[in-house]
């Protein structure tokens, strides 16, 4: 019995162990992608915290799979075609849009306000996921919603971060619609000092929100070839959620929409 007790214990330990040397050889991987430029060895080493000649026995077998490759002028090392391959296996693999769902769960469960998805359709920002936080707190917005571009968080957000082209037809289109089309918030004036604060702190919200007593905020989400794919914009009783917006809730929501656009390629230029 003893012995038949013991060994589903020593299987288990058996198959949590991995092999140290392919973690340990992975941090040099990321110091290449960390850096986005080609580095000389003793810098890669220094990087990912190897002595240079250990470093450079795994830099060897990493050529000879193509997970690397050395300039041959400068001597410098980058990352090569087999980890491109495995970067573009893993877009073709990913669904944001599954993964943005469980990011607004999360963050609803945190802060314990509404927390919306908006991507940007053919009438300009529209819902397409909302995960309610259980409190008492009734409002309209449901997959479908379509929100004013300068009227609202979420418009706002797309009018500084996608292309100002996009913007310039999409706002001119709002201009014109009558009234009772069903589109959240109404057009307002948005100035260039409006839009280069909502890039430089990267959030946006609005006074006087479309519906009284009810604030937002909404911040990007971008994916590998940098361009915004979403918003996701928190929601709550003005009572509870202006207060703590700046000490706590908009961190959360800026650490949720930087997480998924890191797990989604994005690489911010600093």
């Amino acid at each position: 019995m003893n012995q038949a007790a013991v060994k589903p214990n020593a299987k288990a330990k058996a198959s949590s162990r991995g092999v140290q040397s392919i973690e340990m050889g992975a941090r040099l991987l990321t110091a290449l992608a960390d850096e986005s430029e080609p580095m000389m060895l003793k810098d890669l080493a220094q990087v990912a915290g190897f002595a240079p000649a250990q470093a450079h026995a795994y830099l060897v077998s990493y050529k000879n799979i193509e997970l690397v490759e050395q300039d041959a002028e400068t001597g410098r090392y980058r990352l090569g075609p087999m980890a491109l391959e495995l970067g573009l296996a893993n877009m073709q693999t990913i669904d944001p849009f599954a993964m943005a769902s469980e990011t607004i769960s999360e963050l609803s469960s945190r802060t314990g306000l509404h927390v919306a998805i908006v991507v940007w359709g053919s009438f300009g920002p529209t819902v397409t996921l909302v995960k309610e936080s259980g409190s008492q707190l009734n409002m309209n917005t449901r997959p479908g919603t379509v929100y004013s571009l300068t009227g609202t968080a979420s418009g706002r957000v797309f009018s500084a971060f996608l292309p100002s082209a996009t913007v310039k037809r999409a706002m001119s289109l709002e201009k014109r619609e009558k009234a009772g089309t069903g589109r959240v918030g109404t057009h307002r004036f948005l100035s260039r000092a409006e839009i280069e604060q909502i890039r430089e702190s990267g959030y946006a919200t609005v006074e006087n929100p479309p519906i009284p007593g009810i604030s937002a905020f909404s911040a990007p989400v971008f994916d590998h070839s940098d361009q915004m794919v979403m918003a996701i914009t928190i929601i709550g009783q003005d009572f509870y959620l202006l207060d703590r917006a700046e000490s706590e809730f908009v961190p959360a929501l800026l650490g949720a929409t930087q997480k998924l656009s890191a797990e989604l390629g994005y690489i911010p230029a600093y």
